[in-house]
Parts: C-alpha cells; structure tokens; sequence
C-alpha cells in the first residue's frame, strides 16, 4: 500500500485514507451477506458525509441520536435512517419523522406519547423500544449505559408486555470496544429478561460497541450469535457500530510550534486535546504518534500540550529517538472515529481541516474551517 505523504497536508488535519476504511467496509459487508443481518453506521461515532457514498456501497443506512444527524444521513447517504432519543423534543418531531424509517423509544411513556403521530405520517416507519439488560461488562463509567439507575432503556421491573402491541422491534446497547463474547454473554441475559418478548418482534437492534473491525475480534462467534438470534426468534438482527467503521483508519496531522522546559521537555502543538482529541481527557485515552515510544523507553522524553490555555490541555508524555524542534510533524494514529465529530473551537482555536486519501485521486482537501465557522456558532 502506497504510503502517505503527511508533509503535504494542512496542519493541524484529519487524514482519512479511504483505502483502509474500505477494508473495514468489506469486512462488516461480509457479515451482512452471511447473516441476512443489517449493519448500520453510528454517526455519533463517525460523520465525514463525504465518505458516505462509500459508506453506502457496504452498508444498509445510518442510526442517528438527533434531528440533525438524522438529517445528515437521510440527505447524505439516502439508505434506511435509524434514530434513538433518551427522549425526543417535541416540536423538532415532524421534521424528524420525514426522515427516518425506523424510531426507537427509550420508555414506554415516550412510546405513549408519539405513536399516533407516527402511525399519522403516512410513511411506513417502524418503531422500537430499547430495552436495558441491566448487564454489561464496561469498565469506563462513563461509556456504560447498563450501570445503576441509568436513564437508557426500560429495565425487565419496568417492562410492560400489554403496552407492546404495534411496536416493531427491541433495541439494546451494553457494549464499548468489545470483542463478541462480550455480546455473547449480553445475549443470554437479555433472552433470559425479554426472551418472551422477543418472539412477537420483527427485529432486534444489538446496538453498537461492538469493535468488529479489531484484528482480534471474533467475527465467527458474531455470525453464530446473529444465525442463532434470528433463527431462534424468526426476526431480523441490526448492527450499528460507529467505531468500527472507522477504526484505525484516520490520522491527526500536528506541528510542534515551540519546546519549553520546566521540571521535564515540553513541546506546544498546533492542535489540542481539549478541542480537536476530547477523549484524551474523558476516557482517559492514548493515541499513539507514529515513531513514538512510552515515556522514557526512547532517549528524549516530552509532555505534548495543546495551546488552548486551559491547564489541563495535555495530550501525553511520549518518546522520541532524536529530540523534537519546532516544525517537526508528528502523526496521531486512529484518529478518525469519535475525535472528528467531538471537535469544538473552546478559545477560538480553529478546527483541524479534513482530508481524504485514495490511490485514485491522492490526497483531497474536504474542508478547511474559518473565522466564520467560529463566529457562525456565537451570538
């Protein structure tokens, strides 16, 4: 595979190689054309819309958490458009209904509330309701949707079988970068919980986190569980993984503007984790630089700081076999799920631009961002 110039790119940028999400694309394709399932991608995890027509090629549609990116989907890539809401904004509900072919409820008063004004549309929408498991195996609190007295789903206490009629499908999420066994041990909880239920259900939605596309990740075991749910159950299994579609392959391209010193190296980019990698500070999470090491395993160790003035805006101590000096490019790996659609312009640091990469076309500027775009967002 013909290696990327980064030289070439804007810094700091988001460089999506279409090559390996293809690759990623092929893969999830293939589980669909064994199982008869649909593989849907979450745009909460990954939204470069011009990549969607490939996207499209591979997969059945997109699930969104909001209008606009239920919206985004429907106008951008035009296959089936999923949506889940903790709870859905009432006047925004006609124009969400226009776009989406299937609506999943968090709780049956929700369902309650607006099921005659789906079933009014005129469309052929089918409607869900998610379901919590009260099971899963996540250690992040914060990524985890099934920990005690979360406000996702309707829990086996709170399930009411008499309010089911005209509901299409069950919906779950209980997983974050996890391998198939996770799921296969979610599974039994909820056939053991709502296994009744899910005989009178034309669907079930697995939800999301499962890291399909990690060298290790047992695609087989995947394959049994959907041939067994669907079989089992005589209904249709949906996948919608928004990392996976997108797992390592992107990069973040940045530049040292400065080296300081005060009790250990220093080095400032032009990029940050507050602003352009959130989940440096929320997971805590990692990346790793291309040519890097952990600290102190090569000869010149750095604390990597952003250069927002928030404090806490440090990317990580890394390092390096020669020392760092200003204008060296350093490449962030794995970039292109969740930190492209968590990017912000706290203290008017302007976005990364974002580009793409094929062997046909080389190296395409999508977007880069302006004043304007800071702007547009204020008052």
């Amino acid at each position: 595979m013909k290696p990327i110039d980064f030289s070439q790119v804007p810094s700091p940028s988001f460089v999506v190689d279409e090559r390996l999400l293809t690759k990623n694309l092929e893969l999830l394709k293939s589980i669909q054309d064994r199982t008869g399932c649909r593989i849907l991608l979450a745009l909460k995890g990954f939204s470069m819309h011009a990549t969607f027509p490939l996207v499209g090629q591979h997969l059945a549609g997109i699930t969104a958490s909001s209008l606009f990116e239920a919206r985004l989907g429907y106008e951008k890539m035009g296959k089936e458009v999923h949506v889940y809401a903790p709870a859905y904004v009432e006047h925004e509900m006609d124009e969400l209904l226009s776009y989406v072919d299937h609506i999943v409820f968090n709780s049956f008063g929700q369902w309650a509330k607006y099921r005659d004004k789906v079933k009014s549309t005129g469309k052929a929408i089918e409607c869900g309701l998610r379901i919590n498991p009260e099971y899963s195996e996540i250690e992040t609190a914060l990524y985890d949707p099934c920990a005690p007295n979360s406000r996702f789903g309707v829990t086996l206490e709170n399930f009411d079988a008499s309010q089911l009629d005209g509901l299409d499908g069950l919906h779950f999420h209980a997983m974050c970068e996890q391998n198939s066994d996770t799921l296969e041990h979610i599974i039994e909880v909820v056939e053991e919980k709502f296994g009744d239920a899910l005989h009178q259900m034309k669907w079930l939605n697995f939800g999301g986190g499962h890291h399909i596309t990690r060298e290790d990740y047992d695609v087989e075991k995947l394959v049994n569980i959907i041939n067994h749910i669907q079989e089992k159950y005589n209904l249709l299994v949906y996948l919608e993984p928004g990392e996976a579609v997108a797992l390592n392959t992107g990069y973040l391209v940045a530049t040292v503007l400065d080296i300081q010193k005060n009790g250990m190296d220093l080095a400032i980019l032009d990029t940050s984790a507050t602003c352009h990698m959130p989940d440096v500070l929320e997971m805590p999470y990692r990346p790793m630089i291309i040519g890097s090491g952990q600290a102190n395993e090569f000869a010149h160790t750095y604390r990597l700081g952003g250069l927002t003035c928030l404090a806490g805006d440090v990317i990580g101590d890394y390092s390096f076999e020669t020392p760092l000096k200003p204008g060296d490019r350093l490449i962030f790996t794995d970039m292109a799920h969740y930190s492209m659609v968590k990017t912000h312009m706290f203290n008017g640091v302007n976005l990364p631009s974002i580009i793409s990469y094929n062997d046909e076309e080389g190296l395409k500027v999508i977007r880069e961002f302006t004043f304007e775009d800071y702007s547009g967002r204020l008052s």
